[in-house]
């Protein structure tokens, strides 16, 4: 992945130990409350950085594993989800974990970067399906209700591919249907998955309780194919401008 640069920040691979190192310190921030986070997946994943050029500083980093047929059941997702249907998904899938912000960085740029790299990463692979766990914050699904209730129904796994029940830890989002108006459960969705939606993406019916993250998650996933066409211009239109930066 070459580098795409947009305003004050730098999209781009985190190779060198000073850039995990980073890396590894804002996800202790974002996910633990400063204690460490690192787990047997940071060896296998490709890490990506967003970084602060007047600063220096990481604003946003998430990972990045790559898997085929049934080896799904051995990512991250696979060890909270049954993903024993999408052992039949063709082609390459590709898992983003660990997608964080800096707290305090909410510049629109970011998020528009770290978008542009990951379709960078998409096209350079010819990956066939994006997933991962979206995350929000606590283990209270109750405290999300809106946000969950917004899903309920809305945005449904293909029955072909729906992630079955992985733990016992699990809500189903019907509990929440119909817990606030669309407009108001729609921007209470983490901006990540709002963008997911808007890709055409689909989630799991159900809610997994994290107590170890301290999260509550919703699988999703995003078939390339059927990201809308004008949606898919843009993207890569944003990664091509950011690269020329």
């Amino acid at each position: 992945m070459l580098d795409l640069r947009g305003g004050r920040y730098v999209a781009r691979p985190a190779t060198t130990s000073s850039d995990i190192s980073a890396c590894l310190a804002l996800r202790a921030a974002a996910f633990r409350g400063g204690a460490p986070d690192e787990d047997a997946f940071d060896g296998a994943s490709r890490h990506v950085m967003v970084e602060d050029r007047r600063t220096g500083e990481a604003a946003c980093t998430f990972r990045l594993a790559f898997y085929r047929g049934d080896e799904i059941a051995r990512s991250y997702s696979g060890l909270r989800y049954d993903l024993s249907r999408l052992a039949g998904f063709p082609g390459v899938l590709l898992e983003l974990g660990r997608f964080c912000i800096r707290s305090g960085a909410p510049d629109a740029d970011i998020l528009r970067l770290a978008l542009a790299a990951l379709t960078r990463e998409v096209d350079a692979a010819g990956v066939t399906l994006l997933f991962g766990c979206s995350s929000f914050p606590g283990t209270d699904p109750a405290e999300h209700a809106t946000a969950l209730g917004y899903l309920a129904g809305r945005a449904p796994a293909p029955a072909d591919w729906a992630p079955g029940i992985g733990t016992p830890s699990t809500v189903p989002l019907a509990r929440f249907a119909q817990a606030a108006p669309p407009r108001r459960g729609l921007l209470a969705l983490p901006p990540l998955l709002r963008s997911y939606l808007g890709l055409g993406g689909w989630t799991s019916d159900h809610a997994v309780i994290d107590r170890d993250l301290g999260t509550t998650h919703i699988f999703t996933g995003v078939e390339i194919a059927r990201i809308p066409p004008a949606r898919a211009r843009a993207l890569r239109l944003v990664a091509d401008v950011s690269q020329g930066a």
